[in-house]
């Protein structure tokens, strides 16, 4: 990985389900991630995604790319327009920063209004393998064995 690399688009569709199951998984019940004739009633078209949902996400799509082993440090995210029922939210990013095995990553997510999420978030991953190169350079190569068994 390189500064300036980028990540793969990550495309999520955002359904009334996943808006309202993100506020309950993350203990937020405010009105307006379940209810729709109250977020009418405070102004909103629609009930919208909350941020702690949108830090989830933010997080999956970096683990995503960089697997299993990165742990995520710090996620410093600014939400913008809101995510609303029907709409998609494309998620974008590219190394900002490389020092040894810490990675910053910036963000941006857009929907069909805007721009809903931008920030940072540092990782570190795991070492990555020597690139290959010459068998001399590689490990030793294990002794030989003879066809009775025995090393030769």
């Amino acid at each position: 990985m390189r500064v300036g690399d980028a990540l793969p688009p990550l495309e999520i569709e955002i359904t009334r389900t996943l808006i309202v199951a993100g506020a309950i998984a993350s203990r937020d019940y405010q009105d307006v991630h379940h209810d729709a004739d109250l977020a009418r009633e405070k102004g909103s078209p629609d009930i919208f995604m909350n941020i702690l949902t949108t830090n989830g996400l933010v997080g999956r799509y970096v683990t995503d790319h960089f697997g299993p082993d990165a742990v995520l440090r710090k996620v410093a995210v600014r939400l913008g327009a809101p995510n609303h029922p029907g709409d998609t939210m494309v998620l974008t990013g590219s190394v900002e920063e490389v020092d040894g095995g810490t990675v910053t990553v910036r963000i941006l997510g857009a929907n069909g209004i805007g721009r809903h999420v931008m920030g940072t978030v540092t990782l570190t991953v795991p070492a990555t393998e020597a690139a290959p190169g010459p068998a001399s350079a590689a490990a030793p190569a294990p002794p030989a064995v003879s066809a009775e068994g025995g090393v030769a």
